[in-house]
């Protein structure tokens, strides 16, 4: 199985997450792709996707986002037997649009067949953790649970 960390952004912080998830997962290959450069008719249902996403605006997906959403969307591919894994980015302070983005996504996905696996992750940009280790904890995590086991 090969693992995929799929980011969306808008300021950077997704790909930094990413990159940063990428470096921190020794035991395994993880590939980092840019959801801005990521054709969905290469999804692939052997991969495992790690998709970190940031949030813009009120609540809407980042820009690095939205070709790879609209395209997924426009197209309806059918996305039973993908599983991935959804950390979002957003800040907390601005309630009703908190790491929205990842949630449309999220949103997407399930509604396409696709399986959320483990905890949904978020990091919330008001506090005062490193988004990067907040990210990789989760990534390991959702690694020990569902690829490491199934190894």
């Amino acid at each position: 199985m090969r693992i995929v960390a799929l980011y969306g952004t808008e300021s950077g912080n997704s790909e930094m997450v990413a990159e940063d998830i990428a470096g921190a997962l020794r035991d395994v290959e993880v590939r980092v792709e840019d959801m801005s450069d990521f054709d969905p008719a290469d999804l692939d249902p052997r991969d495992l996707y790690l998709v970190v996403c940031s949030s813009h605006g009120e609540g809407d997906l980042p820009a690095g986002a939205r070709p790879f959403f609209d395209s997924l969307e426009q197209s309806q591919r059918d996305l039973t037997g993908f599983r991935y894994a959804m950390f979002g980015l957003g800040d907390r302070a601005y309630v009703d649009t908190y790491s929205q983005g990842s949630e449309h996504l999220d949103r997407l996905f399930a509604r396409l067949g696709a399986i959320r696996i483990g905890e949904y992750g978020r990091h919330d940009a008001s506090g005062f953790e490193d988004p990067s280790e907040v990210g990789i904890a989760w990534a390991q995590a959702i690694i020990a649970e569902h690829v490491t086991a199934t190894a």
